[in-house]
This record gives structure tokens, sequence and C-alpha cells, in this order.
């Protein structure tokens, strides 16, 4: 029977060392017994964007790509989105278990209990210029929470830290329209706690003191299943920053804010915009087999196909898909979803893509659904954010509870110039 370990020759020296392996890894830093001299620093792994380093060991969600599997705590995204509510898998992905009814009632209680924000957050939300980016407002409102509950640096004490959890996931949303009311300069909507989560959530975006408003309970569905689909999808940009920033021990909410600036990037929160620019741009069904082939030449991307960690068909895109036709059926037909269809048959079929696993990613049919739903552009990184931060926050925790992680600090590898001497400017 082979030993659990990794056997090394460093040909420079001749010298073996034996790496234990541990879950289908070694550790880094048992490397750095590898040099050449005895003063060497020793070896170091270099792994740009972490494409092959694992950070941390987490229980949270699982991943296998290949197999287009994913899994919250262990439940499959296609049960918990068919069955769930979004206040439930967050309370899943934070606590590790499905609630029972009276734990249920309380979290949900507890979460719309803290849905209002401080008068002095508003005014601030609204201070912005009537132009600002919503996501900009809710990174910078986020962050300014922070100067609003202070203890929030105390999270070793477990119930300052639970405050924070209900704070951040109540108010999230009642920012985000603060934010959305701010940018089309109407007055703001206070949060009803007798609706459910994407329900109030739409209500306060949309209510314009109709006598007869009701907020539609299919859009409402589907706005919910969208959040638990971004719930949390294990070490991406976004989370890594969470957890990097969160390692200094920086209160919740200033990490939340840099975890939600890295999502505002175009290559994280901002990819289903690409995928509806690149529709707009097909414009009709006829012209996809010519824009294909301009792919295949190298002009340009397949907006929304393929992904960094799935080589198979993304779970939460297949679930997407069908809200989509949910939503359309209320919204009433979009041309884009015609060319989507269309769009996704030929190059499921075509070996160019087959060959390459570029399969439909959840940014596909995403900005679509909200498109449709009337949510402008700018807002779609917004909406990711708030089904996000469940994720954020379960995984912070998980951080911060970690006896073997410490604060971030990357190594790197130095190709600079060699030690020189300082010339001074009137001999250069």
């Amino acid at each position: 029977m082979s030993k659990n370990t990794l056997t090394i020759t460093d040909n420079r020296t001749g010298k073996t060392y034996e790496i234990p392996i541990e879950n289908d890894s070694i550790r880094a830093i048992d490397l750095r017994q590898i040099k050449v001299n005895p003063d060497d620093f020793g070896m170091l792994s270099y792994d740009p964007a972490y494409l092959n380093t694992a950070s941390c060991k987490s229980r949270i969600t699982y991943i296998d790509g290949a197999k287009g599997i994913l899994r919250y705590r262990g439940y499959p995204i296609e049960q918990l989105a068919e069955q769930s509510t979004y206040k439930e898998v967050a309370y899943l992905l934070l606590y590790g278990e499905l609630p029972n009814a009276e734990q249920l009632e309380f979290w949900q209680n507890r979460i719309m209990r803290h849905t209002y924000i401080h008068e002095d957050l508003r005014h601030m939300i609204q201070n912005f210029r009537y132009d600002a980016h919503p996501m900009g407002i809710l990174i910078g409102a986020v962050a300014a929470m922070s100067t609003f509950h202070p203890e929030a640096k105390n999270f070793d004490d477990p119930e300052i830290r639970q405050k924070q959890i209900w704070r951040i996931l109540g108010k999230l949303p009642t920012i985000a329209a603060f934010a959305y009311r701010t940018r089309i300069g109407r007055p703001y909507n206070y949060p009803d706690s007798s609706l459910g989560y994407a329900a109030n959530f739409l209500y306060m975006l949309d209510y314009m003191n109709q006598r007869d408003y009701e907020v539609n309970p299919v859009l409402a569905k589907a706005l919910d299943v969208l959040f638990i689909l971004h719930a949390d999808h294990e070490q991406n940009c976004s989370t890594s920053a969470m957890r990097s920033v969160g390692s200094s021990r920086v209160d919740p909410y200033s990490a939340i804010a840099a975890a939600a600036s890295a999502l505002y990037g175009p290559l994280h929160g901002g990819a289903n915009e690409a995928v509806l620019r690149m529709l707009t741009e097909i414009g009709n069904v006829k012209n996809i087999p010519g824009y294909i082939e301009r792919v295949k030449k190298g002009e340009f991307r397949l907006m929304g196909f393929g992904h960094r960690v799935y080589k198979n068909y993304d779970p939460r895109a297949k679930i997407i898909k069908k809200i989509a036709h949910d939503v359309f059926e209320v919204t009433g037909s979009n041309p884009l979803i015609d060319i989507a269809v269309e769009l996704e048959k030929i190059a499921l079929e075509d070996e160019y893509f087959i060959k390459r696993k570029l399969y439909p990613n959840v940014d596909f049919y995403s900005g679509i659904i909200y498109q449709a739903m009337g949510f402008p552009v700018d807002m779609f990184p917004v909406l990711f954010a708030i089904g996000r931060a469940s994720g954020w926050l379960a995984q912070w925790i998980e951080m911060i509870d970690d006896p073997e992680q410490r604060i971030a600090r990357p190594r790197q590898l130095y190709l600079g110039e060699p030690m020189r001497d300082y010339v001074p400017v009137d001999q250069r």
C-alpha cells in the first residue's frame, strides 16, 4: 500500500523530499524546505489568479465542474431552487442545516424587522448624484453602515455577530431599492415586513401609491430563485475578497463592501450585461449562424458560454432557462429569448463549442429575465449582490472561526532590478 505522500526530487541538488498529501492537496508551505543553499528563502508555488490553489477548507458549497454539480451544504441546487426560499437557503448557508418551522419563522421575522435603515443613511443615499451607478451607491452605503453600527467590530461576541447578519440581510434590499429610486428620481418606499423577501424588494422598487397595487407572485418567485442561485459559488472573486479583507478582522460591513466592489467588475457581476449586449447585437435569429462563424474566427467571444469552474452545463443555467419562460408569460414575449434559445441550440450542436466544453452559464439567461422584469442594466450587479450576501457572510464566518486562517498575505516572485545605488538628479 502506497504512502499518502508526494516524493519530489530537486534536480538542481539531487535531494529528494517527501511531502504529505491531505485531501488530494499539499501544503504550499511544505515546499519551502526545498532549497539550493541553506540561506535561500525556499521554493514557492506560482499560481496567477489561483487557478489551482486552495486558500481554505470549506464545508459550505460543493462544485463538480466536470459533472455540472452545485450543492449548498450537500443539498442539490435544483432541489433548493424548486422547493426552498431564499431566506431558508440563507439560513442553511450560514448555519449548516435547514431550519425547522419554529427556527425558520424566527429567522424570517428577525430579518424583516431589520429592513429599515437609519434616516441619516437614507439622506446619504439621497445625496448621491441622480446619475450615480446603483452599485456604487450600494458599496458606499454598506461601507458607511460600519459607522452606524460601530459595535460590529466586536464580532467575536455571538450576539453582536448575529445582529449584524440580520441587519445586512434585512437592509441590503432596502439600500438597493433606495439606490434604484434615486436613479430614477422617485420618492422612496419604506419596507413592508408583511411581504416575502423578494416581494418586499419589488414593492420598494415599483410601488407608486396605486390603490390596487400587488406584487406579482410569479415575478417575486422568479427573483427569489435567482437570489438562491446566486447565493454562493465557492471561492469566486468577490468571496475571496470577503475572506481576504475579513482576515484583517475588520467589521463585516467593510468586508461586504469590499466583496461588492469585486462583484462590480464586468468579468464578475457584470457578465450578464455583456450577454444582453451580444443578443441585442445579433438582433435576429437569422443572424446567428454568421455571428457564430465570427466567434470561431476569433473576432470575439460568445458571451454567457463557458466558465472557469464548469466544464459541463452550468446547473444554474438550466433552472434559469425555465424561469425565463415563466417570467415572459407575465411580462410578454421578448425577442431576445428567441435569439438566446436558438443560439444555445446551435452552439450545443456545434463541434467547435463541444470540443472546448463551452456550455451556457448562469449569466446567459439571467440578464434577459432582469430586463423583462423592468430592471435597467446598471441594477444587474446590485441584484447579484443581494443574493450573494448570505454566501459572503457564511464564508466570512467560516474564515474567522477557522484556527488555520491568518491575515491574507500572498507572496510574489520579484523580477525587478537588483540592488542599485541612488544617483543624484544632477548626475543622471
